[in-house]
C-alpha cells in the first residue's frame, strides 16, 4: 500500500510530478505509474460526464451540480444576455481529510 501523505510534498504539482512521485514510492516503473494515474482519472471523468457521483471515503466526493440558464447583464455594456445551463464538478472533502488537514494547525 503506497503511503500518500509522502507522494504529495509540495505546494503545487503537475500530473506528472504526481505520476514521478506514485512510480518512486511504488517501484514501478514510470510507464505504469501513468498507466494507472490516466485510467483513474479517464474513469472518474466519464463517471461524471454520465452524472454519476464518486465517493472516495475518508477523501471526500465527487458529483456533477447543474445550473439552470438565467437572463444576465454583460458588466462592460449593461446589456441584456442569456446564460446557458450548465454543469460543474463539485468536490466535497472527506471528514478524515478535513480532521487530518485540520490538525496540522
Amino acid at each position: 500500500m503506497v503511503d500518500f501523505s509522502s507522494i504529495f510534498l509540495g505546494v503545487f504539482m503537475t500530473k506528472m510530478e504526481f505520476i514521478h512521485n506514485i512510480a518512486e514510492k511504488s517501484n514501478l516503473p514510470k510507464k505504469d505509474a501513468t498507466l494507472v494515474v490516466n485510467t483513474i482519472f479517464n474513469k472518474m471523468t466519464d463517471a461524471l460526464v454520465k452524472g454519476d457521483r464518486i465517493e472516495i471515503r475518508g477523501f471526500g466526493s465527487f458529483s456533477v451540480k447543474s445550473y439552470e440558464g438565467y437572463e444576465g447583464k454583460n458588466p462592460k455594456t449593461h446589456k441584456s444576455i442569456i446564460v446557458q445551463p450548465k454543469k460543474k464538478p463539485i468536490f466535497k472533502v472527506g471528514k478524515d481529510l478535513k480532521d487530518r488537514i485540520n490538525t496540522k494547525l
